[in-house]
């Protein structure tokens, strides 16, 4: 756990009592803080009361009093598409309100790493799509190479949950736009940002206040080195503002699909191969196409902002070379789950929106599709140009019929259930083809997470392999 620091012998409110509230009102209390906590959940309440945590109703008038702080966690909006009453209680109230990647920033840091020979030093990714599978490359190929690591963020522990840094360790944090928008403090050695496409628009009021929200990262935290991804012009904006001057180093720009040019440093993937360059010249190549972990030009994007993340924290090209061959992939991004008559079944169930689809459907040939679910904004475009290797879709979800209008260019089936797509495309599925979930769309209208919807695939593919 990471003692907060700054808040001994003071009140602080904490909303929100999921994995990060739990653990920061934990962490307060480390920290000689006195914790007082809310939920509009009556169950999650009284799970926090049977844990020995102060219940307060931050709702009603005069909560606030004595309070030197609010401790948001992320899924609670605090500006779009309308703040939260608490929050904006608080702000009525003059208590500042922060979360807990704030509180992370502020208080990792110890007098501790005066006596260190290496400061611990922290990697924090970001982007619209493939953080979370960049985050735990950049912790797998620093554990494989030696290098003591934590991975904490939006993927495995939160923030304040992880153990206090040892000498020369690497905290690598995966961070969203709704934790980024909103910490006071953000402070990473090397801050990356993967892509950037629409997402999450309701909660930042449109494509420009998610960007802002991405962008903060960089602005305000003022990282010695950025890994920027430049395939979208909003990369190349945030990396322009990055630099001092030709050949600023202090930039990694990265890219899959196009060579990067100039005297700067790049990392950039085509036809298979990273390429690293220098001041105009190569100086590493690695050969993606047999990396198993890593299928499709959207992976071996990953792979390249991993790279760029892992050479400046000075490790060498054949170190991380290596360990990028002994990636086994995260569950639910085009994890291989099954190979059945000669039939690959992939289960992509993150896939949440048309960009993320678009990019799963670029990795394979022959595809089998099932897709469908609760669908964002801004409709199917960005997927349907990347639709020439479908032999069929299978869709799911609850509006299952209206998603299955716009898919015009091939054969479409209405299956409605995941239990019905998984057996038609199975009995259609010939030798080489690929059964894949990339669904385009969020899992809330039949599923608790798009974690449980990749489940339930997986639990079909292998009920049918047995």
């Amino acid at each position: 756990m990471i003692p907060v620091q700054g808040y001994a012998g003071k009140t602080v409110a904490v909303l929100g009592l999921g994995r990060s509230g739990r653990a920061t009102a934990a962490a307060l209390q480390a920290g000689g803080a006195h914790a007082v906590v809310w939920d509009d959940s009556a169950l999650a309440r009284e799970a926090a009361e049977a844990d020995g945590l102060d219940l307060r109703d931050l709702s009603k008038p005069g909560a606030f009093e004595h309070v030197a702080a609010l401790i948001v966690s992320p899924g609670i909006p605090h500006l779009y598409p309308a703040p939260n009453p608490v929050i904006a209680a608080a702000w009525d109230a003059d208590v500042p309100v922060d979360n807990d990647i704030g509180l992370f920033f502020r208080s990792f840091a110890t007098e501790d790493w005066s006596d260190f020979d290496t400061a611990p030093r922290v990697i924090a990714v970001t982007g619209s799509n493939g953080k979370s599978t960049t985050a735990a490359l950049i912790h797998h190929i620093l554990i494989e190479n030696g290098r003591s690591a934590q991975l904490a963020g939006n993927i495995g522990r939160g923030v304040l949950d992880i153990e206090p840094a040892h000498d020369g360790e690497v905290l690598v944090l995966e961070l969203s736009s709704y934790q980024t928008d909103l910490a006071r403090s953000m402070t990473p050695d090397i801050a990356v940002l993967t892509n950037l496409s629409a997402d999450h628009l309701d909660r930042h009021a449109g494509l420009g206040g998610y960007f802002a929200a991405k962008r903060r990262l960089f602005a305000e935290g003022g990282p010695d080195r950025a890994v920027i991804g430049v395939d979208e012009v909003e990369g190349r904006y945030v990396a322009n503002q990055m630099i001092e001057g030709v050949g600023d180093d202090r930039v990694i720009r990265i890219s899959s699909g196009q060579k990067l040019g100039g005297q700067g440093w790049t990392v950039f993937a085509r036809k298979g191969f990273l390429s690293e360059h220098r001041k105009a010249r190569q100086v590493a190549a690695i050969d993606l196409r047999d990396v198993p972990g890593l299928p499709g030009a959207h992976n071996h994007q990953n792979a390249c902002a991993a790279y760029a993340a892992c050479r400046a924290i000075g490790l060498g090209p054949k170190g991380i070379e290596a360990a990028l061959h002994s990636f086994g992939g995260l569950p639910h991004r085009s994890q291989v789950v099954a190979e059945i008559a000669g039939v690959t079944y992939v289960n992509d169930s993150k896939a949440t929106n048309v960009e993320s689809a678009a990019k799963a459907l670029q990795a394979f040939e022959k595809i089998r599709w099932i897709c469908g679910g609760l669908q964002k904004e801004g409709g199917l475009n960005a997927v349907l140009a990347q639709v020439s290797h479908v032999v069929k879709a299978y869709v799911i979800g609850r509006e299952a019929e209206g998603f299955a209008r716009q898919l015009t260019d091939f054969d479409t089936e209405v299956c409605g259930t995941m239990d019905v797509a998984v057996a038609r495309a199975m009995a259609d599925a010939t030798p080489g083809e690929v059964v894949l979930l990339a669904p385009a769309a969020a899992s809330f209208d039949q599923y608790d997470s798009f974690e449980k919807r990749g489940e339930d695939f997986v639990a079909r593919v292998k009920a049918a392999q047995n």
